[in-house]
């Protein structure tokens, strides 16, 4: 029995603040344009939602909200990852009670566990949630790397649905491919990399450039899946410089200023996070008129 939770582009999806807190109304503006523009999923308290700063009243109401807001139209993942475990593991049963179709489970940070912590903390937090989970590993945040041969043995999980694969590494991507014969779904965390990890038979993507362009990303996806490999590639090609763009300073900042300048929310950052410095947001801005975004 297949695993997969989706396939194609899922967007790992700001969420709109003020001064005064989460702005609920446009979230769900966003909510509705992204499922009308096409998206296959959406991923909501992650990384790109600022999870990190949020409170675990915040989190769990954000994640409440996207479920009710979406109403089952596409899938639901929710970002559940902790260097608590504990923690990870009631916020993952949370999700899971609220309707959520996956949880997104980022490695431990700060802790730097073992290879064989991994495997024990991602067995852990699978065998209390209802839901299936997607192992992500971006160890340019968090200072660990999730080798393949740990992939490998978690393939098997009946619980262990995919991975966001953020580490960079292409050769890393086709060995964890090769190790999981098909288990596991690989989707690409670095929207740069959609159509070299999509020929090696990933997934798809879990993607910032899809808050900017979801239709643009989900077609990405579709075209390759279709055989439209060359249109495919003109697409990644078309959309890397706002790629790099949306790059230039840490994430969700160059996104967050990118939503705001097309109307979708405040550009509003939490600390540690400040706006985006003006010389690079005009370069974003220059890139989004080319495109005809703003």
């Amino acid at each position: 029995m297949s695993k997969t939770i989706f396939r194609g582009a899922a967007t790992a999806l700001i969420t709109p603040t003020t001064e005064s807190g989460i702005d609920y109304e446009a979230y769900g503006r966003l909510i509705e344009w992204q499922i009308s523009e096409g998206i296959d999923a959406l991923c909501v308290a992650v990384t790109t939602g600022e999870s990190a700063t949020m409170s675990d009243e915040e989190q769990k109401a954000v994640i409440s909200y996207a479920v009710e807001k979406v109403a089952g139209r596409v899938p639901v993942i929710a970002g559940t990852g902790s260097n608590n475990t504990q923690h990870a593991v009631e916020l993952s049963r949370f999700a899971s009670s609220e309707g959520a179709d996956g949880l997104l489970v980022v490695t431990p940070y700060y802790n730097k566990c073992t290879q064989a912590g991994l495997i024990k903390v991602f067995e852990t937090i699978a065998e209390a949630s209802e839901k299936p989970l997607i192992l992500y590993n971006v160890p340019s945040r968090t200072g660990v790397n999730i080798a393949p041969t740990t992939y490998e043995a978690l393939a098997d999980n009946e619980n262990i649905a995919g991975i966001k694969e953020a580490n960079g590494d292409i050769t890393s991507v086709a060995d964890t491919a090769m190790l999981t014969k098909g288990k596991l779904d690989i989707y690409s965390g670095n929207d740069d990399q959609i159509v070299p990890i999509l020929s090696l038979g990933g997934s798809g993507v879990i993607s910032v450039l899809a808050n900017v362009v979801p239709k643009q990303t989900s077609e990405l996806c579709r075209r390759f899946f279709e055989g439209d490999v060359e249109g495919s590639r003109r697409l990644q090609l078309e959309y890397l410089p706002l790629i790099h763009a949306l790059f230039s300073e840490v994430n969700p900042i160059p996104v967050k200023a990118a939503m705001a300048d097309m109307g979708y929310c405040e550009n509003y950052l939490r600390l540690p996070l400040t706006v985006m410095s003006e010389a690079k947001h005009e370069n974003l801005r220059s890139i989004m008129r080319g495109l005809g975004l703003i």
